[in-house]
């Protein structure tokens, strides 16, 4: 997402044809971040949203390797968008799910995957202030040691029917959040209910590029109603590139004020 001189927050809106395009859409989306951030820095670092998500990182190293390029995976900083307060053993848990679909199968080391510290479990406010010193601030540290804007490469999120993203949920009182880059929640409106999440400051003043991915006609209401006259948008849209036939892409404008967390995102 982009800001032009009038501060009207644009995005690029990707439409892929089916849902089974989405995997190739995102590929090609995180290989043009990890190649842009390589090109200049020595490390690529990724904030990623578990859920579904994941699972639609399953065709990335074949992604990479059809468009010739070297992920150079010993690279790589995978942080988590969001995390429950249980054990990355537990169903429920995101870094658990990014290994089963993703991290599992390629050759990021896993030190440099960051899960919670789970021995403080027993208190999600501290489990959020060791990630945000230990993991967050060691990350943005390490990228300004290396690159000038000192930012997070990527940040792949998810949203809901609800409109929230990462654990930021409407209404809720994380959304007037000004200072931390990480909070705890322990009345999340989904369970499990206490959870850490990256917050709004951190998502628009500390990353690069933002990236959503929503499927399904439930997250339709969303898109309309966090970008202003997406159907125009829509009818306007040009083709996305080659890769996948049918994918569409269109610049749309974020509405203000946003009327879900997911749009409060720029």
């Amino acid at each position: 997402m982009e800001n032009d001189s009038n501060n009207i927050h644009q995005a690029k809106l990707v439409i892929a044809p089916a849902k089974s395009a989405i995997s190739t859409i995102l590929s090609n989306l995180i290989i043009q971040s990890c190649h842009r951030a390589l090109q200049q820095s020595t490390i690529f670092t990724i904030a990623l949203s578990g859920g579904s998500l994941p699972t639609f990182l399953q065709e990335l190293p074949d992604a990479f390797s059809k468009a010739n390029i070297d992920p150079q995976w010993d690279k790589w900083h995978v942080l988590l968008a969001d995390e429950r307060c249980v054990p990355s053993s537990h169903e429920d848990s995101n870094l658990g799910a990014i290994r089963t679909h993703f991290t599992n199968g390629v050759g990021i080391p896993p030190s440099q995957i960051y899960g919670i510290d789970e021995t403080l479990l027993g208190s999600s406010e501290d489990v959020a202030a060791s990630y945000q010193e230990n993991v967050v601030k060691y990350l943005l540290d390490k990228k300004k040691s290396t690159d000038d804007d000192g930012k997070i490469d990527c940040a792949l999120l998810g949203f809901g029917p609800d409109g929230h993203t990462c654990s930021l949920f409407p209404n809720h009182k994380l959304l007037s959040e000004q200072t931390r880059l990480v909070a705890s929640i322990d009345d999340s409106p989904k369970p499990p209910p206490s959870r850490i999440t990256l917050t709004l400051p951190f998502l628009n003043k500390c990353c690069r590029q933002i990236i959503f991915c929503g499927a399904g006609e439930s997250k339709r209401p969303i898109i309309q109603a966090v970008f202003t006259d997406v159907e125009k948008a829509n009818n306007n849209a040009v083709k996305h590139d080659d890769s996948v036939l049918g994918a569409k892409v269109a610049l749309v404008e974020l509405s203000k004020p946003s009327p879900y967390p997911c749009g409060m995102v720029h």
